[in-house]
């Protein structure tokens, strides 16, 4: 087993055998800074939620089996630059970027904070350290993927996404926007990488309004503490001064908050205990 290296939420080792295995830990990360405070339960939680994704959606993925409480092993395979977003709401960055006139947005949109979108919309990124949104047409131009692939990849990932806000609704959830990475397996694109809180935000039905805040299922708790608190505005200063951000100790409030909110979230999708 060699290492091969750390993201920002999970080791990955190369088993030397065609696969990878996945260790996830309890760090969490927010607007790109990693933070020193361990989440309890994150990572158990995110491995159950990448088992139970690749298992319940009807498309060829990179997941073998689970060996332990959080560890996953997955065929390796050549992951495509692009990380493919969709959004069913107007929430997050998409609202400042649509103020800034960096998108536009389908005809007959809410601009209410979290109103829901006339349809998904695809918005893709860069894979990176710090991901930039990136347009079909600059996508291909780079060689990041072929006019094809594109088209692929964005059919797909709306068909997940809806079959997963499917899932989500029957639970009691709105899934408001996801995440998916795919990769390249013996010539066929496949879905990888792993879903779970750390790729979406989910919001409870019953407490869902347009024109606030939304409560959060996923990692949005701590997003929200930051901005609310000017760190948001601190990191973005400093990567125009050229230095690294500093992450802030998170209270201890926010980190039981989320450690309750990520294994209520798995319990009640997966109808069954953590």
């Amino acid at each position: 087993m060699k290492f091969v290296g750390s993201g920002k939420v999970k080791d990955v080792y190369d088993l030397e055998d065609g696969t990878l295995l996945f260790k996830f830990s309890d760090r969490v990360s927010a607007y790109d800074v990693k933070f020193h405070d361990p989440i309890p339960r994150k990572g158990e939680v995110l491995c159950k939620f990448a088992e139970f994704w690749f298992g319940k959606l009807p498309v060829q993925n990179h997941f073998v089996k689970s060996v332990s409480k959080n560890e996953i092993v997955v065929k390796k395979m050549q992951m495509i630059p692009v990380e493919c977003v969709i959004r069913g709401y107007f929430y997050g960055s998409l609202i400042s970027r649509w103020k800034d006139g960096q998108i536009s947005l389908p005809a007959g949109t809410v601009t209410d904070v979290a109103a829901k979108l006339p349809f998904p919309v695809f918005d893709s990124t860069t894979k990176s350290e710090h991901d930039e949104p990136i347009t079909k047409k600059t996508a291909v131009e780079r060689g990041l993927v072929t006019d094809q692939e594109f088209s692929w990849l964005e059919s797909k990932s709306i068909e997940i996404y809806n079959m997963m806000s499917q899932v989500a609704d029957a639970a009691g959830f709105i899934l408001a926007d996801l995440k998916l990475e795919f990769g390249k397996l013996d010539g066929k694109i496949v879905l990888g990488d792993s879903i779970g809180p750390d790729e979406y935000r989910m919001w409870p039905k019953d407490a869902y309004s347009v024109g606030k805040i939304q409560e959060s299922y996923d990692k949005q708790i701590l997003r929200d503490w930051l901005t609310a608190n000017g760190y948001q505005k601190q990191f973005e200063d400093a990567r125009k001064r050229g230095e690294e951000p500093a992450p802030p100790s998170i209270p201890q409030e926010i980190i039981n908050k989320m450690s309750e909110r990520y294994i209520t979230s798995f319990e009640r999708i997966a109808s069954r205990p953590l």
